[in-house]
C-alpha cells in the first residue's frame, strides 16, 4: 500500500489498502454561504521512523521508542494495529532518549536516561533499555548505576483502536477502545477483534480507565530490574485465514553468502538486504512450506505478484527455493478463463494486479502485465540456475497459460495492458511502453526454451514472434536526436513517441539469461545499446546517488515523484546490470558506486526509494517519506547489484557454468562464498585485475571463463 496522496499504487493480494476520503461540500449555512468539510488528515510518513518487521507482524515508532498512538505508530499483525500507545514514565517523567536503532529487521533497541529526583550529580544515574520484537514482545530494563537506591514508579500507559493499517496510513485515528482488566495486564475489544497486552512479573497495580500499568520499583545501586510485555491478537469474527510468517525451524529459502571484499560497503549491503528481506517473507495459507515476499512494509505488508516475482529473480544467486515458492503460489492465483472484465473477457492466465502510477509523462502501467510476463523469465531463470526438472515440469502448464495471454496481446503490433480484454484493447488502445516490450520479449524468448525443453509444441512460433516484435521495436521506438539518438519511453495510440526519457529504459539492457550462460539478444542493437548507455550515465538521470525514474530536464520533475524523478533502487541495480554485462562497465561502477554510497547514509538498508536531489558533498540524499522500508525488490536489488559483478552464468540443465566478471573490478578485490548453483555451494573470487577463479561448484559442472 502507499500513502494515499499519490496516484494509483500497484495491487497487494490480501492486504488492506489506505482508504483516502474525497473532500465533501457541506450544506451551505446561514447567509448561504457553502461550508467546506475539514481538510483530509496528512497520511502517516515512515522517514523517521524505526520500523521493525517480521511478517505478518510489524512495530513503528519514533527514534525515542515511545508508541504514542500517532501517525504510524504501534504493534501490528495481519494488518491490524494490536497496540497504538505503550509510553514508558519512570517517576512520572519520560526517559531522556539517547539512541534509537534497529540490531535486525525484526529487532530495535531504545535507549533513554532519568536522573534521580533530588540527586545533585549532573549525570544520569537511571538508564531505561527497550528491547523490542516486530512479533509484539517489549522487554523494559531499569538500570542503577548510581550511588543510592532508586525509589520510583515505573509506568507504561496502554491504549489501541485495533484499527487496520489502510485507515492508520491515510492519517485516520479511530477512537480508543475502552480497556478491560485481565490477569497480569489489559485487553481491548473490537467488532472483529481483540487484543490482550499481558506482563511478567505482573504489575502492582492495574487502572483500566487510565490504562496505564504500574510497578512501585525499588532498584539498588548497580543492580537492574526487567519486565517482559507480550501483545497478541485474537479474531472474533469469520474469514479467510491470513498468510502466516515462516514457522519456526523452517529455513530462509535462500543461502547466507559470506562477501569480502576491498569495498566494506559491499558486505554491508549484502548482509543488511537479505536481514531485511527475511522479515518479509510469507507463508502461502494454501501451502505453508511455498514462502514468498510481501512488497514492502509497511504500505505494502501483502503478496503484490510482480514485486514478489522480482525479488526471487534477483536473489536466484542465493538458490532456487524462494523462486519455486513464489512461482507456485501465484500459479495458484492465475486468473481462469472465462473471467469477466469491462468491454468482455480477460484472458486466462493473468496474475493478479492493478494499474501503476506512470508518471506526470507517460502513461500508467499495469502490474498484472508485468507480473504475467515475468512470471516466464522466473520459471525459465531458476531452471537454468538448477531449480530441480521434477518442479519445472509441475509449473511449465502455468507458463502455458502466462504465454496464452500474451499471444493476443499485440495492438498495433506491440503489446500494451494484457488486464484489458482483447475487444476493448482494440477498440481504445493506449500506449505501449518500451519495458512491456521488453518484458515481453524476454518471455516469449524463455517461454519458446521451457516448450521446446519439456517437450511442448509452439518453441518457434514464439522465436518468430520474438523476432517480428525485435524489427519493430527496432524502427518505430528508436528516435533521433542531436546526441545520436534514444529509445522512446513508448508510443502514443497513433505511433506517435513519448518523449519522456525515463529510468524505465534499464529494462531494455535486461535480455535474460540463455542457454550456455549467455544473454538473449536485446530489443536494441549494439549501437544502440551504446547510446542508452551514455544518456543513462548522463547527469539528468544519474543524480550521483542512483538513477531517477525521469529526466531532471523534465518541466515535470520532482525529486520527490515516487516516477516523476526519485531514485528507485531497484531501476538503479538492474542498470548496473546491464551495463556491466553489454560491456558499458565505467558506466555501471558510476552507478555502483552511488548506490553504495546512499546506503552508507541508510546504514546499508536501502528503503524503496528517495529524493532524485543531486549529489552534493557533504549532504547525505534525501529521505522518501512514502517509501517502505524494507522492500523486496530494492533489498534484492541492491544484493544483486554485488552479485552481478562476479557475473556467474549457469546452465545447469547444460552442464556448465560461464563465469565473466566485471573487469574493471570497481569493488577491488571480491570474494563471493555461499552462493548456490545446481542447489550445489558456489564460491568465486574476482580479482582487483578482473580475473575469476571459481574456488567451490559442483562437480557435476563445467567451468566455463570468458
Amino acid at each position: 500500500m502507499r500513502p494515499p496522496q499519490a496516484t494509483p499504487a500497484e495491487s497487494v493480494v490480501g492486504a488492506p489498502r489506505p482508504a483516502g476520503r474525497p473532500e465533501q461540500v457541506r450544506p451551505a449555512g446561514p447567509g448561504g454561504a457553502a461550508r467546506s468539510a475539514p481538510p483530509r488528515p496528512q497520511p502517516a510518513a515512515t522517514h523517521h521512523t524505526v520500523l521493525c518487521v517480521n511478517a505478518p507482524a510489524m512495530a513503528a515508532s519514533g527514534p525515542d521508542g515511545q508508541l504514542r498512538g500517532h501517525g504510524l505508530h504501534g504493534f501490528y499483525r495481519s494488518g491490524v494495529r494490536v497496540v497504538a500507545r505503550m509510553e514508558v514514565r519512570l517517576g512520572g517523567i519520560e526517559p531522556l532518549p539517547l539512541q534509537g536503532t534497529l540490531t535486525s529487521a525484526a529487532q530495535a533497541r531504545f535507549l533513554g536516561a532519568v536522573r534521580l529526583p533530588g540527586d545533585l550529580d549532573p549525570d544520569p544515574a537511571l538508564t531505561v533499555e527497550r528491547l523490542r520484537h516486530a512479533d509484539g514482545v517489549e522487554t523494559v530494563t531499569v538500570r542503577n548505576a548510581g550511588g543510592r537506591p532508586a525509589r520510583l514508579p515505573l509506568e507504561i500507559a496502554l491504549a489501541t483502536d485495533l484499527g487496520p493499517v489502510g485507515e492508520v496510513a491515510a492519517g485516520h485515528r479511530p477512537p480508543d477502545l475502552p480497556g478491560q482488566v485481565q490477569s497480569a495486564g489489559l485487553r481491548w475489544v473490537g467488532p472483529t477483534h481483540s487484543a490482550t497486552v499481558s506482563a511478567q512479573p505482573s504489575p502492582h497495580a492495574v487502572l483500566a480507565g487510565a490504562g496505564v500499568l504500574r510497578w512501585d520499583l525499588e532498584v539498588q545501586p548497580g543492580a537492574r530490574w526487567s519486565v517482559e510485555l507480550r501483545a497478541g491478537l485474537e479474531t472474533t469474527a469469520p474469514g479467510p485465514r491470513p498468510p502466516g510468517g515462516r514457522g519456526t525451524g523452517v529455513p530462509l529459502p535462500w543461502a547466507e553468502p559470506e562477501v569480502r571484499c576491498d569495498d566494506p560497503r559491499a558486505g554491508l549491503v549484502v548482509s543488511r538486504s537479505l536481514d531485511a528481506l527475511g522479515g518479509l517473507l510469507f507463508a502461502d495459507p494454501d501451502r505453508p512450506t511455498d514462502l514468498y515476499l510481501a512488497s514492502g512494509a509497511p504500505w505494502r505488508f501483502g503478496l503484490a505478484p510482480a514485486d514478489a516475482l522480482w525479488a526471487a529473480r534477483l536473489t536466484l544467486p542465493l538458490g532456487t527455493r524462494l523462486a519455486a515458492g513464489t512461482l507456485r503460489a501465484l500459479a495458484r492465483r492465475q486468473q481462469p478463463a472465462g473471467t469477466p472484465g469491462p468491454g468482455g473477457l480477460r484472458p486466462e492466465g493473468l496474475l493478479p494486479g492493478a494499474l501503476r502510477h506512470g508518471g506526470p509523462e507517460l502513461p500508467p502501467t499495469c502490474t498484472a502485465t508485468e507480473a504475467t510476463l515475468l512470471f516466464v523469465t522466473v520459471l525459465a531463470e531458476a531452471w537454468r540456475w538448477g531449480l530441480p526438472r521434477a518442479e519445472v515440469a509441475e509449473l511449465i502448464p502455468a507458463a502455458e497459460r502466462a504465454l496464452g495471454a500474451l499471444r493476443d496481446g499485440l495492438v498495433d503490433g506491440f503489446v500494451t495492458d494484457l488486464s484489458r480484454p482483447v475487444e476493448e484493447r482494440s477498440a481504445h488502445p493506449v500506449p505501449a511502453r518500451a519495458e512491456v516490450q521488453a518484458q515481453a520479449h524476454r518471455a516469449a524468448l524463455h517461454g519458446a526454451e521451457l516448450l521446446e525443453a519439456f517437450g511442448r509444441s509452439g518453441a518457434e512460433e514464439w522465436r518468430s514472434w520474438a523476432a517480428a516484435l525485435r524489427g519493430r521495436f527496432r524502427e518505430r521506438f528508436w528516435v533521433d536526436d542531436l546526441s545520436g539518438g534514444r529509445p522512446a519511453a513508448g508510443l502514443a495510440p497513433g505511433g506517435q513517441p513519448l518523449p519522456a526519457v525515463a529510468a524505465a529504459l534499464v529494462h531494455l539492457l535486461d535480455p535474460g539469461l540463455a542457454a550456455d550462460g549467455g544473454r538473449h539478444e536485446s530489443l536494441l542493437d549494439r549501437e544502440q545499446t551504446r547510446l542508452l548507455a551514455q544518456r543513462l550515465s548522463a547527469p539528468e538521470l544519474d543524480s550521483g546517488w542512483g538513477l531517477r525514474t525521469l529526466s531532471a530536464k523534465s518541466p515535470r520533475f520532482n525529486p520527490l515523484g515516487h516516477r516523476g524523478g526519485a531514485v528507485r533502487v531497484h531501476e538503479t541495480a538492474l542498470a548496473i546490470a546491464g551495463l556491466a554485462d553489454a560491456g558499458h562497465e565505467n558506466e555501471a561502477g558510476a552507478l555502483l558506486e552511488g548506490l553504495l554510497g546512499a546506503a552508507a547514509h541508510f546504514e546499508g538498508r536501502l528503503p524503496e526509494m528517495y529524493a532524485g536531489e543531486q549529489w552534493t558533498p557533504g549532504c547525505p540524499p534525501v529521505p522518501h517519506p512514502g517509501a517502505c522500508r524494507p522492500a523486496a525488490v530494492s533489498a534484492a536489488g541492491a544484493a544483486h547489484a554485488v552479485f552481478a559483478l562476479a557475473g556467474v552464468r549457469p546452465d545447469v540443465p547444460g552442464g556448465r557454468v560461464l563465469v565473466r566478471p566485471a573487469s574493471t573490478a570497481p569493488l577491488g578485490e571480491l570474494e563471493l562464498t555461499g552462493l548456490r548453483v545446481a542447489g550445489e555451494p558456489f564460491s568465486v573470487r574476482v580479482s582487483r585485475i578482473g580475473v575469476a577463479m571459481v574456488e567451490e561448484a559442483s562437480a557435476e559442472l563445467q567451468l566455463v571463463a570468458r
